[in-house]
């Protein structure tokens, strides 16, 4: 029998036939298989043939059919069979238990394994049949198995058409168990993304339930902007795009070219929607890439080009920076813009690094000050005169020197520039501002110390030190700053006395002692201080002349004393209620007491008083707290800046401002938000300068607001016995400017009356008032004075007295004579006069008969007024319009001969244009008043805005630094005064006030009308963009004040909104996240230059800290205000009403720092006692 039985007729060709020999066969004997049966072997064939027309394709192993025929090999041993049959059985066991490990194993061993067992088990059931019956019996099984067997392998499959398949009709019970068919099963395959082609995305979705990818997913979450590789990229400069063919033309269209591919006849056969780019069709067609062996050179240059390109730029600045300072070491400029360019140097990647220390670099902040030290250092060594770039230095050593060190180091440069007066200012507030060596007594000798200094180098008694330009001035504003110091600090006496001794020294001086230097002069004042003579404000004050004068002639003339009326209120009734808190009762003492003894104690001869009768010896202010202080003003105009300086420290509104450099540093008051009657009369809205300064006497804690309106009795008289002085000292303009502010402080108390709806204290104080502007009226230098008429008239406007007030405006026009749009008092007069009328009117309808009409009509006519008698004749109208229009364009092309002629057109511009434009908006319509505005504004603008400092008033309130400026919140109030009566867009209203902020960041009115009109607003987005770009660009603390008003005025409101009691509400507006935008807006102003040391500030973050009830971190944020302005009285008096609990460690820390505190602890216990 052959090997191969199945074919042992077949002889190879060229061989002879198996029967030709016979000795041949006999070798190959061993070789025979007896018991197989050709014909059952030809059978098998047969039918596994045919099934295989049938049966889909599946599985890809080989293995399963040969096994299947050999299994029906039955020449092996009983025992070969049994040992194979137990392997098999462990093999399948075995396979079972590592299945549930090994996931990725296909499903093709389970079936080996399934088909191996049958096969087993068939052959130990047939073993004892003869072996025919079981070939047959074998054959029929394994046709069955073939076919009924759920696994089919696809190479067992030998018709193979397209579309091969078979129906399993096998059902898998395990269906009905679990929820999903059996993973082993199903094809794995790698999914990308969460589509399914051909599906309906309207009717149809799939939801995946994979957690897998999830765990990936959180895995590899996208790097964020700030992250380490994010942040170097974007500090890597771009590579700059331009067109080849126009480079002149930085804006010229930039085309982006098509690639053509290299062979687009047939790029439909792989790329058939067009979708691959050029190199990835040419890769598909299987012709690899031309440019292959290029390819790696060119990505490299790529992806190394941005680094290249940063590090070639950052190296050319610094070798352009080295380059500048090397050849011009006197070019502070440069040296300057080196050291700021280091900033800019450490942002990007370091041009000096190899590329392992360039990831690794450490970009500290420590590295960067020690850089830019040492850049200034070198400057120093070339310009060793130079105060800038030592202050520069001293800024920098801020960051790493203990106080102590820095202390010296400034001590230094002061030693070193003794006659520099900007670099005492910086001292000055650098000391101010040290909180571990800051105590009150040492920081007033250190201003006396300043100022003495300086008065010696402009006595010209400093010969090694030149004096400066412009110390004069500074000497002024340095004794304003220390004049307000005292008073933050709480030593109000200290800064009268200052103030009272300078205007003695100044204008009382005895003829004698002018040619003296300051020390010798200072050296004669002093036996006139502290002889006991009346000073400025007390009664029967004379001066140092006339004292000096009685001195040479011998005796004193000694003066009856008046009768005193008991004062109000008693000095005992200081505790009203105690069963109020102990910290609460402190608080009103505290403030009682402040608001009654700011004046100092002097002792009273006619009552035989002498210094021991005072019980606090704090009130008597001794002649070495002030001495120092004292300097020489030769300047009739800084003589005038100083009385009015006086008297805005005594809470008078004047016309002249404060000093900048001091400006914010004793801004402390939280009143510059009130929007003084400006809501309900727009048109007329009392506005004063300086508010944001408590007035000498208030000292009130953010949450109680101010206590009472102007000063208590001894405080009144004080400021009457000033004006009186005041009075005597001056002549012609500037005492008319002093009677003038005289009315405007009874005025403003009026109006806070009115504020307060304090009905009773309207009518004693408009009594008082009404008397007063009588009696300025009668004397014989006033009585034809415009201004003082027109604020008369106003004052009886503003106590309701409308027809007074008109029978006052119309006696006023009938005095004024003919003067017409000439004279700008009588402008003035009237436009208040037509502006209070307007403000009656309901509507603008019917409003060219009104009586504001009349009034404007007959401004124009220059002829004697008549009083209005109901009707206006329209040609009267007509020609008026022509008379303003050539006088509107006579001053516009009019040029200014001189200063003064400059202040006076000026100020008669703002009238002429608030009288025409208030004229053709009764006449007219809105859009007629505010094209004249835009005119006038156009042509303003034209040559750059006109830079004079006073120019005129506007109602009689307020002068304004421009006319530009007056004249665009004319235009506003206008705008808002037409939308309260009528209908009309808000956009032409926004633009003018975001035009005029831009141009005038500082000026309050402007951003009180801006808040109002935004703070309805549903989209406060526009507002925010605003307020961030004029933060920027303005070096000014306003808009930062402004801004967050702003955002308290809406959380304010959403608050309102959410808590209205009706059932649930929805708040409208969208907002969230309001708390986090203030308290940034918070950080980020207390960071800037001029917000760091602003007690206001410091006020207003406390104060909102603590109203959202986070004590722990107002207590934080207290203790950091105090690092920056520990002068501040008020910060520690919040502090009390914020943490009661703390009321005795506040306290101490006030006694430590030399604080003024009126009530110690231990009186208190006292009174409670009592």
């Amino acid at each position: 029998m052959a090997l191969f039985p199945a074919f042992a007729g077949a002889a190879e060709p060229g061989e002879p036939p198996a029967g030709s020999s016979e000795g041949s066969r006999k070798e190959l004997d061993w070789l025979s298989n007896p018991s197989f049966s050709t014909e059952d072997a030809l059978l098998l064939h047969q039918r596994t043939t045919e099934v295989a027309s049938i049966i889909p394709e599946k599985s890809p192993l080989t293995r399963t059919t040969s096994r299947s025929e050999l299994s029906g090999e039955s020449d092996t041993d009983e025992s070969l069979k049994q040992s194979s049959k137990k392997r098999r059985k462990k093999k399948k066991k075995h396979h079972h238990y590592k299945k549930t490990k090994k996931k990725t194993k296909g499903d093709s061993s389970s079936s080996e394994s399934d088909l191996d067992t049958k096969h087993i088990k068939d052959k130990a059931e047939g073993s004892g049949r003869n072996h025919e019956k079981e070939a047959a019996a074998n054959l029929d099984k394994k046709a069955s198995n073939l076919t009924g067997n759920r696994f089919v392998w696809l190479d067992d499959i030998q018709a193979f058409t397209e579309e091969t398949f078979r129906i399993d009709k096998k059902p898998d019970p395990a269906n009905w168990a679990y929820k999903s068919l059996y993973r082993g099963d199903i094809a794995r395959y790698k999914r990308r993304g969460d589509s399914c082609l051909g599906i309906d995305a309207k009717k149809q979705c799939i939801t995946w339930d994979s957690s897998a990818s999830k765990k990936k997913q959180l895995q590899r979450r996208p790097e964020r902007y700030f992250t380490k590789n994010n942040v170097k990229m974007l500090n890597t400069d771009g590579i700059p795009v331009s067109n080849r063919s126009s480079p002149s033309d930085p804006t010229a269209f930039i085309p982006v070219f098509q690639m053509e591919t290299d062979n687009p006849s047939d790029p439909t056969e792989v790329n058939p929607l067009g979708i691959y780019d050029p190199s990835t069709t040419v890769w598909l067609q299987g012709k690899g890439c031309k440019s292959a062996d290029h390819e790696p050179v060119n990505t490299q240059q790529t992806i190394q080009e941005p680094g290249i390109n940063v590090n070639s730029i950052l190296m050319t600045k610094v070798e352009e920076h080295n380059k500048k300072v090397r050849e011009n070491p006197r070019d502070i400029n440069a040296w300057m813009e080196f050291v700021s360019f280091q900033d800019e140097l450490m942002r990007g990647p370091s041009p000096y690094a190899s590329k392992g220390e360039q990831e690794v670099r450490r970009k500290s902040l420590k590295l960067i000050l020690e850089k830019k030290l040492a850049i200034l250092e070198r400057a120093i060594e070339s310009n060793p005169s130079n105060v800038d770039l030592k202050l520069a230095r001293l800024k920098l050593c801020t960051e790493f020197w203990e106080p102590p060190a820095l202390i010296k180091e400034w001590q230094k440069l002061i030693f070193l520039h003794p006659n520099n007066p900007e670099l005492w200012k910086k001292y000055l507030l650098f000391c101010q501002s040290q909180f571990t060596t800051f105590s009150v007594s040492k920081i007033n000798s250190l201003y006396g110390k300043c100022l003495t200094t300086l008065a010696a180098v402009q006595d010209g008694s400093m010969v090694s030190h030149p004096l400066l330009p412009g110390t004069e001035e500074a000497m002024l504003a340095i004794f304003i700053q220390q004049c307000h110091f005292l008073r933050q600090a709480g030593h109000s006496e200290k800064a009268v006395s200052l103030f009272q001794a300078l205007i003695d020294f100044t204008f009382f001086k005895p003829d004698s002692v002018k040619d003296l230097p300051t020390r010798g002069q200072v050296e004669f004042f002093e036996p006139f201080w502290d002889s006991g003579e009346p000073r400025i404000g007390e009664k029967g004050a004379r001066g140092w002349k006339a004292w000096m004068h009685q001195q040479e002639k011998g005796g004193w003339i000694a003066l009856k004393p008046d009768d005193d009326d008991e004062e109000e209120i008693d000095e005992d009734q200081e505790i009203k209620d105690k069963t109020l808190p102990k910290w609460h009762i402190w608080l009103d003492i505290e403030y009682s007491r402040e608001a009654r003894h700011w004046l100092p104690w002097r002792p009273d001869k006619t009552k035989k008083e002498t210094e021991e009768d005072c019980e606090d010896p704090e009130r008597q202010v001794l002649f070495d707290d002030l001495g120092p202080s004292l300097i020489q003003l030769s300047n009739p105009d800084l003589q005038h800046q100083l009385l009015y300086s006086f008297l805005q420290f005594l809470g008078v509104p004047c016309t002249s401002k404060l000093f900048p450099p001091n400006l914010y540093i004793a801004m402390d008051e939280n009143n510059i938000f009130d929007s003084v009657l400006s809501d309900e009369k727009p048109l007329t809205s009392v506005d004063f300068p300086l508010s944001g300064f408590n007035s000498i006497g208030h000292m009130d804690t953010m949450l109680r607001g101010r206590h009472h309106i102007g000063h208590y009795k001894e405080g009144e008289e004080f400021i009457q016995n000033v004006f009186h002085v005041l009075f005597l000292l001056l002549s012609g303009k500037e005492k008319s400017n002093l009677s003038i502010c005289w009315l405007q402080y009874e005025i403003s108390k009026i109006v806070q009356c009115l504020q307060t709806k304090n009905k009773k204290k309207l009518k004693a104080q408009g009594r008082k008032s009404k008397k007063l502007a009588k009696n300025l009226l009668k004397a014989p230098d006033n009585r034809n004075h415009l201004s003082l008429w027109k604020l008369y008239a106003y004052l009886e406007w503003l106590l309701g007295n409308t027809d007074d007030a008109r029978k006052v405006f119309d006696t006023a026009l009938c005095m004024a004579g003919t003067g017409g749009l000439k004279s700008p008092q009588l402008c003035s007069l009237s436009l208040l006069y037509a502006q209070l009328e307007v403000e009656l009117l309901e509507s603008i309808e019917g409003a060219v008969m009104s009586r504001a009409v009349h009034i404007l009509t007959k401004l124009a006519e220059s002829g004697p007024y008549v009083p209005y008698s109901g009707q206006v004749l329209s040609v009267n109208v007509l020609k008026a319009r022509k008379t303003y229009e050539h006088a509107l364009q006579n001053y516009l092309s009019k040029t200014p001969v001189s200063n003064q002629d400059q202040v006076n057109d000026a100020n008669q511009l703002v009238n002429l244009v608030g009288c025409y434009a208030l004229f053709q908006y009764l006449t007219v319509g809105i859009d007629a008043a505010v094209l004249i505005y835009a005119q006038t504004l156009e042509k303003l603008e034209a040559p750059g805005p006109q830079k004079c400092e006073n120019t005129g008033e506007n109602f009689g309130i307020q002068n304004f630094p421009t006319a530009l400026e007056a004249i665009t919140l004319l235009h506003t109030n206008l705008l808002r005064f037409h939308m309260k009566i009528s209908v009309y867009p808000l956009n032409p209203l926004r633009e003018a006030l975001t035009e005029a902020l831009k141009r005038y960041p500082s000026n309050q009115s402007l951003w009180r009308s801006y808040i109002h009109i935004q703070r309805k607003s549903h989209s406060a987005s526009k507002a925010r963009r605003f307020f961030d770009g004029v933060t920027r660009s303005a070096n000014c603390l306003e808009p930062w004040l402004f801004a967050i008003q702003a955002e308290q005025m809406r959380k304010k409101l959403t608050e309102n909104v959410q808590r209205a009691d009706v059932g649930e509400i929805h708040s409208t507006i969208p907002e969230t996240g309001l708390t986090n935008r203030i308290v940034a807006l918070f950080e980020h102003a207390v960071q800037s230059e001029n917000g760091t040391h602003c007690p206001l500030l410091w006020r207003m973050y406390l104060n909102f800290l603590a109203s959202l009830g986070k004590k722990e971190k107002s207590k934080g944020l207290f203790y950091k205000a105090l690092q920056n302005c520990p002068w501040a009285k008020v910060l520690y008096m919040d502090a009390v009403e914020y943490f009661p609990d703390h009321l005795q460690e506040t306290l101490d820390l006030m006694t430590e720092k030399e604080l003024r505190v009126r009530v110690p602890m231990e009186e208190l216990d006292l009174l409670l006692e009592v």
